[in-house]
């Protein structure tokens, strides 16, 4: 099960040889090119916000290839389901979404341009997500040759939200919780919208207190850093998702409290 909090990458691994012997030197050798192909295709933007008619009923992802070989990729496209913590796999592409072109050789240091296109319900009543994968594909070896090929995916978020409705994020509950011996604050995020939102498009105001109610610690976290400690924050529509801060409470702060202002949600 895949719940999504960001850009995704993930490796598949061909061609493994059967000899223990040789499994072995092939993990070390997987580790090493992982590295190295982690940083031969860049995937942008990670999230992709449409809406389900107008000119902002299509974005562009670009892939670049930064490696010293050819970049055979194709882009997958697959529904998403809400569910407490974030969305989940389908499995199931409803043909929402067309992305052209589907499959591509990019040179190497060449930049390849996808659109992305909704053609699902004009009147969408709620938001929809779905993934766009960004993958690798296997290279044709010559006959009687073999060799280990890792192939590396990047899952791009792409939302889709009801013309001229905004997300509506607030907070409806903020608890002190304990996290391998750390004291932190676990926030509870609602969205009264029938438009997804982010909480990394706003701030959060935190203040501990101790248990006469005296304040012991405050912080107001800006978007970009919540981007950075908890990813982008998806709420999705009509929507509750408790997120723990990564902010260590002084001791004493037995309580704590949690404002968020919203800031540009498109």
């Amino acid at each position: 099960m895949r719940r999504h909090s960001g850009g995704v990458g993930r490796t598949r691994i061909l061609g493994m040889p059967l000899l223990r012997g040789l499994a072995v030197i092939g993990v070390v050798l997987a580790a090493v090119l992982a590295a190295s192909i982690a940083w031969a295709m860049t995937v942008q933007p990670v999230i992709v916000d449409l809406t389900a008619s107008g000119r902002g009923s299509s974005s562009v992802i670009t892939v670049e290839n930064t490696f010293a070989n050819p970049l055979p990729v194709e882009l997958r496209v697959e529904d998403l389901a809400w569910e407490e913590g974030g969305v989940r796999g389908t499995g199931v592409d409803t043909g929402d979404l067309l992305v052209f072109p589907p499959q591509t050789l990019i040179q190497p240091g060449q930049t390849q341009s996808f659109r992305v296109q909704y053609v699902g319900d004009p009147d969408l009543r709620r938001s929809k997500h779905y993934y766009v994968t960004v993958g690798q594909l296997p290279v044709q070896l010559p006959e009687g040759q073999s060799a280990i090929q890792i192939l590396y995916n990047f899952q791009v978020l792409v939302s889709v939200a009801p013309v001229g409705v905004r997300p509506d994020l607030s907070v409806v509950g903020a608890e002190v919780v304990n996290e391998g011996g750390k004291s932190l604050a676990a926030v509870t995020f609602r969205n009264a919208s029938l438009a997804h939102g982010y909480v990394s498009r706003g701030r959060l105001r935190l203040i501990a207190r101790d248990a006469s109610g005296r304040e012991v610690w405050r912080r107001t976290v800006p978007g970009p850093e919540l981007q950075q400690t908890i990813g982008f924050g998806l709420i999705g529509a009509e929507q509750t998702r408790r997120i723990i801060m990564p902010f260590e409470l002084p001791e004493g702060g037995v309580r704590v409290e949690a404002q968020f202002t919203a800031e540009s949600q498109r």
